[in-house]
């Protein structure tokens, strides 16, 4: 009887590991790693590059009390199309005496500063066929264009009011170009078309030639006539007295 419970009680074990070896679930696939997440793209802190390059202080504190710096701004980090930037030195605005900008209005000012950049980055080499396009419009909108010529290189900028040169590059990496130029442009929408002439080149000094100069005979001429004069006073002063005697000596014998 003990021999049986034994056997019975093997045979249920044995039942019931084989039920559990067929209902256990098989173990979770392996999923593959989630990536990591693509990095931030790295924008161009415009007042940063600004601060820093230059000197750039005037145009730059104009840009943050209006601003316009964030429109340039969101235009580098937002956009596909970019900026290119316009730049005048602190010595740029120094020399704007006419017409002056303090007498602009807030919203002259903005437009001012608008007319300083374009809506799409544009490398230097592009300029070349940038020039052969006509008139580029600004920030500032379809009355506010930039002329733009390409001599040998030398990016040049033309404007009613303004004609100057890009000096040098600040900062050219897609999206943001950052260049450098002699003077504030002036937009002709603001300024109108009466334009001050401009003043008359100083005169080349005149260099006497060779001819036109004294001459050596001419100089032992003048220095010697003081001398013969003298020679010929001296003989007049000795034979004016013996011309008397002789005149007596005649006299008497008539």
């Amino acid at each position: 009887m003990a021999k049986m419970q034994v056997s019975i009680f093997i045979v249920v074990t044995f039942l019931v590991a084989s039920t559990n070896a067929k209902t256990a679930s098989p173990p979770a696939p392996m999923l593959p790693p989630t990536p990591a997440p693509a990095p931030a793209p790295h924008h161009v802190n415009l007042t940063e590059l600004l601060s820093v390059a230059g000197p750039f202080h005037t145009f730059l504190d104009y840009l943050l009390s209006s601003g316009v710096i964030e429109t340039f701004q969101s235009q580098a980090n937002n956009t596909e199309e970019g900026v290119t930037i316009f730049v005048p030195k602190d010595d740029a605005f120094k020399a704007q005496k006419n017409p002056p900008l303090s007498n602009l209005t807030k919203d002259q000012l903005k437009q001012l500063l608008l007319f300083h950049a374009l809506p799409h980055y544009y490398s230097l080499s592009e300029f070349k066929n940038l020039s052969q396009s006509g008139p580029v419009s600004t920030f500032a909108g379809g009355q506010y264009a930039l002329k733009f010529t390409d001599v040998s290189g030398t990016v040049r900028i033309d404007t009613l009011w303004t004609r100057t040169k890009v000096s040098s590059s600040v900062f050219s990496t897609d999206p943001v170009a950052v260049y450098q130029v002699n003077r504030v442009l002036l937009p002709e929408a603001i300024f109108g078309t009466d334009v001050p002439p401009m003043p008359a080149p100083a005169p080349a000094p005149v260099v006497s030639s060779p001819s036109d100069s004294p001459s050596a005979d001419s100089d032992e001429a003048n220095a010697s006539s003081p001398k013969s004069s003298h020679k010929s006073s001296a003989q007049t002063l000795v034979l004016a007295p013996i011309a008397m005697v002789v005149s007596g000596l005649v006299a008497l014998f008539l």
